[in-house]
């Protein structure tokens, strides 16, 4: 399964710290994120989804749907 926080981050031209910031997160949490140290859970992945506005499935690679229809 793809995560694609890191893709959506760098897209979007947010470092981890800015993303960190805003979701009252952890910088080192975000990177653990980001490379498969840590799986977040689902209130973290909620957080995700609503910050870049796609879809959890989108988030998780389910789909190459950004949003739901």
């Amino acid at each position: 399964m793809e995560f694609r926080l890191k893709k959506l981050r760098k897209e979007r031209n947010i470092s981890q710290l800015k993303l960190a910031i805003d979701l009252n997160m952890n910088q080192n949490s975000i990177s653990r994120y980001e490379n498969n140290e840590r799986e977040a859970d689902y209130e973290t992945l909620i957080k995700f989804a609503d910050y870049f506005d796609v879809s959890l499935d989108y988030l998780l690679g389910r789909t190459d749907e950004m949003k739901t229809k």
